[in-house]
């Protein structure tokens, strides 16, 4: 229908017949001339309609924006003063000789060119919306993504294999979606929170290495980087170590971001142990293009008077850390008070501080209603650990470690984004070391830190069972400029260690064979060593483009309440498929 894109036609074109097909972003009339602006996914061009052609002219009089035409002219350079540079299609326009109305459209539910759209509106409308340029782009850099990893897996010898949508419900850490089957009555598969179990059979298999682009289903709450439904870079090698894993993915990415975006990345990326993240950063993915950074006061604080630092500074589970602030002792009570209600978000009581005014003049030139309560022998060590400077401020948590690093380390992201502290550029990073286990003393009983098929640092099932709180994992997460993107780990390969694993995790023998049973049973007919890691594509791909939300480089995602108000799902189905199922809906309640 059409000899070229609206965005590529050029002056290498002058003076030659071109039909186009698109969108009227815009109409102009002139003084008895028509401009459009016709759009199509490479950009847009000018075309120009004189009433010279009455007929085609009284059609382009009727012509709104949205209306999908078909246009046939002959390229013109613009005439002098109307170039536009910063169209790549600036410097020409059509003159427009054919026009036929292909599709009429209604007035669109909100402007193209408006950023200020509520997102229930543009997810109703989600067509309308990815007509958008900067939502064509994203789509765009998507695929560039997927394509530049696909080609260096395949050039790697890596084999593209599907996994199944429909299998078992297993416990890996958030609520399954559940499928009710209808050949099997009373039983339902689950859909997959990600491949894990299959991609390990497939090393017992011998496949050696497998990568997939795949959904992921996962029933929990949302935020930004979180749907319920998402897609995942899913690879797993067989005969392989930590370093071979990590060296192979940090090429990857190196290599599709400088594919796709022209950047390179530092070869090779850093590493740090999870025990020096959290004691620097209080994350396990810190953003180091921030640089503040925490000290730890904790032994400082045991002896003083002040229960609120000498209570965590003498809890085993307790931490007082300092964040110091440079320049930060121009912040007003009222955004410090803001602070302290940001920090009780994430569980801290309180939010202490010292201004450094001056430190010359000793306790005077410090400013803070926790002065009093300190002897000046800690005020002194605080002031050296900190390296604090004249106009500085120190920020303080004490609490529980894990209240204390939540919530500096929340406070220290949200002050290096608002005090202009946060460097341009890419910062990977590689978290190693993981401890294998978290103990959650209100179950009183161990998590997996990342999953039960984790392998454990130490060697047989013994050495496991005899120190679980002190087990490191051969577990690594990749880290972009504090966002997680990709977590893998080498694998449980010997059956009694898998077996170890889930004892200390509380699962019996009983429901390890009803619910991992073949994959122990695989595990007894030639495991060979292997590891994997799978990558959040939509993380990824969210950070290159420079947008908010995951949500924002998907093409039909979900709400917060993971619901769709383009095709209203989910949605009530009939009598008669519940019948079909055996599935009974029971009343709900009525609302108080």
């Amino acid at each position: 229908m059409r000899t070229h894109f609206c965005g590529l036609v050029t002056e290498a074109e002058l003076d030659s017949e071109v039909t186009l097909c698109g969108w009227v972003n815009r109409r102009r009339d002139h003084g008895g001339v028509i401009f459009v602006d016709l759009r199509d996914h490479e950009g847009l061009v000018q075309v120009v309609f004189d009433p010279d052609r009455a007929e085609m002219f009284a059609r382009a009089e009727q012509v709104r924006s949205e209306y999908v035409l078909r246009v046939t002219g002959r390229v013109r350079r613009r005439p002098e003063g109307t170039i536009n540079p910063e169209l790549r299609t600036g410097a020409v326009e059509i003159l427009g000789t054919e026009l036929e109305v292909l599709n009429a459209a209604r007035t669109p539910p909100f402007p193209l060119d408006d950023d200020d759209v509520g997102e229930e509106t543009r997810l109703r409308y989600r067509y309308v919306d990815l007509r958008r340029p900067v939502m064509q782009e994203r789509m765009r850099l998507r695929a560039a993504v997927t394509r530049s990893l696909r080609r260096f897996l395949d050039d790697a010898g890596f084999l593209d294999i599907e996994t199944p949508m429909l299998t078992r419900a297993t416990p890996e850490g958030a609520r399954d979606y559940l499928v009710p089957s209808r050949t099997h009555p009373g039983s339902f598969f689950a859909l997959p929170q990600s491949p894990q179990l299959f991609k390990q059979l497939l090393m017992i298999a011998g496949m050696d290495r497998y990568y997939q682009i795949t959904r992921c289903f996962r029933d929990e709450d949302l935020r930004a980087d979180r749907q319920p439904e998402f897609t995942q870079l899913d690879i797993e090698m067989a005969f392989v170590e930590e370093e071979a894993m990590m060296t192979l993915n940090e090429r990857l990415i190196r290599s599709m971001f400088k594919e796709v975006l022209g950047v390179d990345l530092p070869d090779p990326f850093p590493r740090m142990s999870y025990a020096e993240a959290m004691a620097r950063f209080g994350s396990d993915k810190p953003d180091l293009r921030i640089p503040l950074e925490f000290v730890d006061l904790t032994d400082v604080m045991r002896e003083v008077d002040f229960k609120v630092f000498s209570g965590p500074a003498n809890d085993p589970e307790g931490r007082v850390a300092a964040l110091r602030l440079p320049g930060g002792g121009t912040l007003s009570r009222k955004e410090i008070d803001d602070y302290t209600g940001f920090v009780g978000r994430y569980g801290a009581r309180g939010l202490a501080y010292i201004k450094v005014n001056r430190i010359a003049d000793g306790s005077g030139g410090l400013q803070s209603p926790i002065l009093k309560f300190l002897p000046e022998a800690v005020v002194r060590a605080i002031l050296q650990r900190t390296e604090a400077a004249d106009g500085d401020l120190i920020f303080f948590g004490a609490d529980k470690a894990t209240v204390v690093n939540e919530s500096l380390g929340a406070l220290r992201v949200r002050l290096g984004q608002d005090r202009g502290l946060v460097a341009e550029g890419w910062q990977p990073l590689w978290v190693v070391d993981f401890p294998m286990f978290e103990w959650d003393p209100k179950e009183a009983r161990f998590f997996a830190l990342h999953h039960p098929f984790t392998a454990p640092a130490v060697g047989n099932p013994e050495a496991l069972r005899a120190d679980p709180r002190s087990a490191l994992s051969r577990a690594y997460d990749m880290v972009l400029n504090g966002t997680e993107v990709g977590g893998g780990s080498i694998r449980i390969h010997h059956p009694e260690m898998q077996r170890a694993a889930f004892e200390l995790l509380g699962i019996g023998e009983a429901e390890a064979a009803e619910k991992f049973g073949f994959l122990l049973e695989a595990l007894t007919l030639g495991a060979p060593p292997h590891g994997g890691i799978a990558f959040g594509l939509d993380r990824l791909v969210m950070l290159m483009a420079g947008a908010g939300s995951i949500r924002d480089v998907m093409a039909f995602p979900k709400t917060q309440t993971a619901s769709c108000p383009l095709t209203d799902a989910p949605a009530a189905v009939s009598d008669a498929q519940l019948r079909d199922l055996g599935i009974r809906l029971r009343a709900q309640p009525a609302a108080t």
